[in-house]
């Protein structure tokens, strides 16, 4: 099918319309079908590798990440089906609930099936979009099913009822499928206890402003987004509950106040913590709070930055020659990808489409595009919760991110949460280390390990992590326009310790990156490592600056760095005068303003308020 032809008045920056939207989802959902079982109850999409929880799991996946498309799609359209997408999802939820079964492989007499959750817990998950999809699309689907295919939907949908066998978002599993149950009129009670015990969980993960953490640890990422306030925000929603919708709605407005300056110009969102494969799924929070009033954004610009996002994939390659969505972030990339993703995992990104709840008359459709925050003004913003330090740069639309907080449950080393900075156009690198700082200890080079957030002040955050027993590393990332400072204070390694800081992970066709020493690193310029490939490119370097410990009970490293699309940037140490004077550091950027931060291995740092110098 034609894309439809872009309109520059109305949507200035993307060119993109309610029309291309549209156009996508059914393109998406047509290029799947030669992939569904005779029946449709399972779709096979081609990959490297089944996930972890086999083949008929990854059927199942295929299965219920589309439906939840198709049924954005056509509830969007209010009922309208002119590809018949619907008819299809009925066919297959008959064949698939007809006999679930425990195995994970598949086999020619038994083609349909869906495994049962009580053998794959992966199948959890899916039920969760099977029931929102039911939800959404109920009176041109489930109302229309015949008795027994219902009883069998149901029976198959009850265990994700019970306790969540995974401690974090995949309780709002549960709640999701309650959510339908309520509303067909069944299992009200158990549906009702179930919505109660998902919240009250979650409860305890709210750290404030909006922001969850994605279980126990401190793992702040796109889960925000695309669940922790994506399932409980939209429930309420389509409930009508508005004492639930009064909770959530004003904390989905407050993260959203952060999570927006995490997309950069070019509509690419931040390439930090897990399932990045999701993609444009980080775009369901902006939707969600235009869905339900509660957004910080005007309606332009919620359509600008997820249409942004949404046309930054599908420019560059997020679809191979058949038009399925790949393993990776623009084309495959398999470090990115985690052992649960399986070929149809990257459908999450369904969710990208909530925008297409909105009728085609909402403002959120018919109002001009407006700029995103970061193409306004040059910006820094902490992100309190989580101790995540946002730098945008107007100029070239760029937008990084400081890590001083943000930890992953189970892997406290994954490249894509254990790095100090990321940004919307390198890294991580996953072969070596980017942006990092270690020591050299029994010749390997020490691991960050859990961050443990200090404080923070305007422009500038600190944390502290233990890379080795007996040595504590206390950092400070302190930020302005494209500049920024990196300090790190080691305290119990013995004297002659080897130092490394390392910079960006840059392509050779991405954006200049520099870093320059400035205090306890070697005066000789920074060498450049090679690092490996990231989703960038297939080939990435990173400068590294060398040191050495002189004092057990602290040593200082200061460096100044920057990252930067400008053409011909001026050098980094032109950037800020940083003066150094024992444990305190007094930075002056280029515009005057004076920032002094002290580093000290038992107190929390401190901002001298000296807005001159």
């Amino acid at each position: 099918m034609p894309m439809p032809p872009e309109n520059r008045e109305l949507s200035p920056y993307t060119g993109w319309t309610r029309a291309h939207w549209e156009h996508t989802a059914d393109e998406l959902l047509l290029a799947v079908r030669p992939y569904s079982t005779p029946r449709h109850g399972l779709i096979h999409l081609p990959g490297p590798r089944p996930s972890e929880s086999g083949p008929r799991s990854d059927g199942l996946e295929g299965y219920a990440r589309t439906f939840l498309l198709a049924a954005l799609r056509v509830a969007g359209a209010h009922g309208d089906d002119p590809h018949g997408h619907l008819p299809r999802y009925a066919e297959g939820l008959a064949a698939g609930t007809q006999h679930p079964t425990r195995s994970r492989v598949l086999s020619a007499c038994d083609p349909e099936s869906w495994p049962r959750m009580a053998d794959v817990r992966q199948a959890v998950v899916e039920s969760a979009s099977v029931a929102l999809s039911l939800r959404l699309t109920r009176p041109w689907l489930w109302d229309t099913l015949d008795d027994a295919t219902r009883q069998r939907t149901v029976d198959w949908l009850l265990p994700a009822l019970g306790p969540s066998p995974v401690d974090n978002n995949w309780w709002l599993f549960g709640l999701t499928v309650a959510g339908f149950l309520q509303d067909a009129g069944i299992e009200t009670d158990r549906a009702r206890t179930t919505i109660d015990t998902a919240l009250a969980r979650i409860e305890d993960w709210h750290l404030g402003d909006g922001w969850y953490s994605d279980g126990h640890n401190r793992a702040f990422d796109h889960y925000n987004a695309w669940a922790l306030h994506f399932y409980p925000v939209l429930h309420a929603h389509l409930a009508g509950d508005k004492g639930l919708l009064d909770l959530y709605g004003p904390r989905l407005r407050s993260q959203l106040g952060d999570a927006t300056r995490l997309f950069d110009t070019n509509g690419a969102p931040m390439p930090f913590g897990r399932s990045l494969t999701y993609r444009f799924a980080a775009a369901a929070a902006p939707w969600l709070g235009a869905l339900t009033g509660h957004t910080p954004l005007g309606p332009g610009a919620t359509r600008r930055l997820a249409s942004g996002a949404l046309r930054h994939f599908m420019d560059r390659g997020a679809t191979d020659d058949d038009g399925l969505l790949t393993l990776g972030w623009y084309g495959p990339y398999p470090p990115m990808i985690q052992t649960y993703s399986g070929p149809a995992s990257p459908y999450w990104a369904s969710k990208g489409f909530l925008g297409l709840l909105l009728p085609a008359d909402h403002p959120a459709w018919t109002a001009a595009e407006e700029p995103l925050p970061a193409e306004t003004a040059d910006a820094v913003t902490i992100a309190v919760p989580p101790h995540l330090l946002i730098q945008s740069t107007a100029a070239d639309g760029l937008v990084r991110l400081h890590n001083h907080g943000s930890n992953h449950v189970g892997d406290d080393e994954a490249p894509c949460y254990a790095r100090f900075a990321y940004s919307t156009r390198t890294g991580p690198a996953h072969e070596s280390a980017d942006n990092h700082f270690s020591l050299l200890i029994d010749g390997t080079q020490t691991r960050r390990g859990p961050a443990e957030p200090l404080a923070h002040g305007p422009g500038w955050a600190s944390s502290a992590h233990t890379p080795a027993p007996g040595v504590r590393v206390v950092s400070v990332t302190a930020v302005h326009g494209r500049a920024e400072v990196r300090a790190h204070l080691v305290v119990g390694a013995p004297p002659g310790t080897q130092a490394r800081q390392t910079g960006w992970a840059v392509t050779p066709d991405g954006p200049a990156a520099q870093l320059h020493p400035v205090h306890g690193y070697s005066d000789e310029a920074a060498t450049q490592l090679p690092v490996g490939p990231t989703q960038f490119g297939s080939s990435a370097h990173a400068a590294a600056l060398h040191g050495r410990t002189t004092e057990p009970a602290g040593t200082l490293f200061v460096a100044l760095a920057s990252l930067t699309a400008e053409p011909t940037p001026a050098p980094a140490a032109s950037l800020a005068d940083v003066q150094v004077h024992g444990a305190e550091i007094r930075v002056t950027w280029q515009n005057g303003t004076t920032v002094l931060l002290r580093l000290d291995p038992e107190e929390p740092h401190r901002e001298i308020p000296n807005p001159r110098p």
